[in-house]
């Protein structure tokens, strides 16, 4: 028993100076638009806060192609998105990329809503 407490105590005072963060899978997306829905589509991939790598003209001018990394949270109904900004002519295909550290504050956010589930479960 003794061993135990000693371990759990160990774990908890390094996890205290390792400052863990939580992470969040990004995801490369690649976005095949006409040109001329160019500028509300890049909106609503900065709305998502997606960071573009490339964008890319056809060879005749009539359609983009953007190279994007978004967070995978942040891509929920997206496609339902796209299509009505572009009168259902974008499509997009999307891949996994990496890991990166969320926000503080929603890094607080999930803190605290797991503190409350726990107490909750104490109760």
């Amino acid at each position: 028993m003794a061993f135990r407490i000693c371990m759990a105590n160990a774990i908890r005072d390094t996890m205290k100076k390792a400052q863990p963060n939580v992470l969040e899978p990004v995801m490369n997306v690649e976005i095949e638009i006409p040109a001329e829905f160019q500028g509300s589509v890049t909106a609503s991939l900065s709305r998502r806060m997606g960071m573009i790598q490339s964008s890319d003209m056809n060879e005749d001018g009539s359609g983009l192609k953007l190279v994007v990394q978004v967070p995978l949270a942040n891509m929920f109904g997206y496609s339902t998105e796209l299509r009505s900004l572009t009168q259902g002519k974008g499509e997009f295909t999307m891949e996994y990329s990496h890991h990166t550290p969320v926000p503080r504050n929603t890094q607080e956010e999930l803190m605290q809503k797991y503190k409350m589930e726990r107490e909750a479960e104490a109760a």
